[in-house]
Order: C-alpha cells, then structure tokens, then sequence
C-alpha cells in the first residue's frame, strides 16, 4: 500500500472517530437545556484531548487538513475554557474574600471515604496529623459509624445523617462546638446534612451532600430536592461534598446558584475509577468540591494524598471575617498557601 493511500485511510478513520468527539464535546456546553448534554460535559477535558490527539493524523490527510485543524483548535479552546491559566503555576490564587479583621486559620476537610474503603487506619493516621477543624465525610457506612467511634474524643460535635443503601450516609465531625442555641440539621432519608460552627465566636453554616450519578441516573432531580436546604444556608456559609459533577458542568453551576456560593476548588482531578493505578489519577474528574460564600477569606484549597478510597481528601484553609480580627484559644496553626496541586 502506497504512503499517500495510507494517509488517506488514516485520515478517514480519524475523522470518523472525530466526529462524534467534536459532537460530545459542542454538546456538553448546552447541558442546561437537557440532563443528558450534562453528562457530557463532565468529560469535556478527556473529549478535548482525544481532538488534539486524533488532529495530526487529520493534518497529515490532504482531504482531512482543515478538520484537523479545526478539532486541533476545538481541542485547545475547550481545555482553555476549562481552565483558564490554571496549568500555568502560580497564575491561578484562590480567590478570596479581602479585608480586614481577619481572624485566625482554620481548616476543613472533605473526603469521600468509600464505603468498604481497605484501608480505614490510612483515613484515621491522616486526620490525627492533619487535625483539620472540621470534617466533611460521605458514605458512612456502617463499617465507617464504627471506625469514627475512634475519633469522638477528639471531635465530640458531630451530625450523622443516615442513608439506607450499602454507600451510606454523610457525616459532619467537629472539633469546635456548634453555634449556641442551633443543633444539625439531615434532610430525611437524604445525603444532605448542615450544622452552624462557632469558629472563635464567628457561627458558620457548615453543609455536606452528596449527589448521585448523573444522567441517566437522577442527580438533577436530587439537586432541585436539595434547593430549599441550599437556599436555607445562613450569609456566612461553606459547602463541601462529593457532587459527582466536574466544575464547569451545569449541575456544579445550579448548585452554586441555588446556595448562592463561589466554586473554590479544586481543579485538579480527586476521583479516578478505583481500579486504575494512582498514576492514572491525573485522566480522572475533580468531583469533591468545596464552596463559600459570606465573610470567609479562602487561603487554599488543595489535595491530600490518597487514603484508600477512590476520592481524594481535600483540605480547604479558611478565616471567617470577625469585628477586631481576634485570636481564638483553639486555634489550629496552619500556613496559609497558595493553591496547590
């Protein structure tokens, strides 16, 4: 077979191939007009990336050159509207809220146990070194209710909202007291869950959720259930969880909308299918999210090392805004980066 005559049947076959890539992809920018474009969108980056890699054996094809470039440049605008400069170190703070009385750091974090996670006792040896302010768990399971027993000295204010199911529920853990006066609060049956934390005599409303899949599964359904509690949440609030939706899709947007919240990070993927190697986390989605609205100035936002589960931790460094700026007793000592990858 002659070079020219192979180029040709490449080019065919990568077109072929491009085109429902270049549909998928334009598809998931119109996913508020139908669950399933959402879908879509949640793999905007890995539909880009094939574009660009599928667009030298397009250019190479004289038939096929101007589709090539077209999917090369489709490709690139896509991860660009994706990211910004955010794969450029140092380009991408968080954004947070200035101004001054600034009181002391604190720290959340999020984390998706995984229900039958192997290796609970790498979860446990995280949180003591890190000892993060507050914790944000989802599927608690049964074996986790037990395991978490470990950790009741330690964070004796906690909320636990049930769930039937083998994944389980969600959780609130807390080493400073809730707001005197307001006890958590789970939507019934629901993976929702809310609590009002006195950082330093500053009360912050503290949510947790965790979404189903989405489309064909009923996560947009699920999101609207959730609107009332989202719109419920006090002016100074952070939401935390596992939404099993990328940043920029609609279904992270709607939330943000309906919690009146900033996305905060991160960008980078926390969830890989948990057969695939480690090294593959980086082909996986950043579904654990954080959220904030209010008098909250956000240090970081950044990922922990893995723990067993399928999901990342995520540890978020916060201040919430108080009158003088002063000092609380128990608080947690901790630098405050910058985003971190």
């Amino acid at each position: 077979m002659s070079t020219s005559r192979i180029l040709r049947v490449t080019g065919l076959v990568a077109f072929l191939a491009a085109l429902p890539l270049s549909l998928a992809l334009v598809g998931g920018f119109f996913g508020s007009m139908h669950p399933a474009l959402d879908s879509l969108s949640h793999f905007r980056i890995h539909f880009a990336a094939a574009l660009i890699l599928l667009s030298p054996f397009l250019l190479l094809s004289p038939r096929f050159r101007l589709n090539g470039l077209l999917a090369a440049i489709l490709g690139l605008w896509a991860i660009v509207n994706v990211t910004g400069l955010s794969f450029i170190p140092g380009l991408a703070p968080v954004q947070a809220s200035q101004g001054a009385g600034v009181g002391p750091v604190y720290r959340l974090m999020q984390l998706n146990l995984r229900f039958n996670n192997p290796e609970p006792g790498k979860v446990l040896s995280l949180v003591g070194r890190v000892r993060p302010d507050v914790l944000t768990l989802e599927e608690v399971s049964p074996m986790w209710a037990e395991k978490l027993k470990l950790l009741e000295t330690t964070y004796p204010y906690r909320l636990s909202c049930t769930v039937e199911g083998r994944a389980g529920g969600v959780m609130i853990l807390s080493l400073r007291p809730f707001a005197e006066g307001t006890e958590g609060r789970c939507l019934q049956g629901k993976p929702f869950g809310v609590a009002s934390v006195d950082f330093g005599g500053v009360p912050v409303d503290i949510a947790v959720m965790h979404l189903h899949w989405p489309w064909p599964f009923d996560q947009h359904s699920q999101i609207e259930s959730f609107g009332p509690e989202l719109e419920a949440l006090s002016d100074t609030a952070i939401l935390a969880g596992d939404l099993n939706a990328a940043p920029w899709s609609f279904a992270s947007a709607r939330v943000a909308q309906l919690a009146g919240m900033a996305q905060l990070g991160p960008l980078q993927p926390t969830w890989v299918w948990r057969r695939a190697p480690e090294w593959m986390r980086f082909a996986g989605l950043p579904i654990d999210r954080v959220f904030a609205k209010g008098e909250i100035v956000v240090h970081s936002v950044q990922t922990l090392e893995p723990v067993g589960s399928d999901h990342l931790p995520v540890l978020m460094e916060f201040s919430p805004k108080t009158p003088e700026g002063e000092d609380d007793p128990l608080v947690t000592t901790a630098l405050a980066v910058g985003l971190a990858s």
